[in-house]
């Protein structure tokens, strides 16, 4: 999987399609990502200590990774990614179309 936690990523299929938001978690055995704003849901909360209230909230529920797409701020366009080794000898993702290096997402 080459969406990682903090990515930039734009969603191509689905009821949230053209929505770019960030990657708030990644779960690459399932193939599910969670980005930020996307596919929200109502969850029922009972009353506990802690939240003697309950009630509903609202949340994001994971998507399949394949209806995302890494996006470029720089070209304002979703991207293909590919990697490579780099001149230090670490793997490295690249836009494919341009072939520069993608830099790590602050976690």
């Amino acid at each position: 999987m080459k969406i990682k936690t903090g990515d930039t990523v734009k969603v191509v299929s689905g009821h949230y399609k053209g929505t770019i938001g960030e990657v708030k978690a990644v779960s690459p055995r399932k193939n599910k990502v969670i980005v930020e704003g996307v596919n929200m849901v109502k969850q029922s909360l009972k009353p506990t200590q802690a939240n003697p209230d309950g009630g509903i909230i609202e949340r994001e529920a994971p998507i399949d990774a394949s209806n995302v797409v890494f996006y470029d701020e720089k070209a304002k366009a979703a991207v293909k990614l590919g990697s490579k080794v780099n001149d230090k000898g670490v793997k490295v993702r690249v836009n494919k179309k341009t072939g520069k290096e993608i830099k790590e997402a602050k976690k």
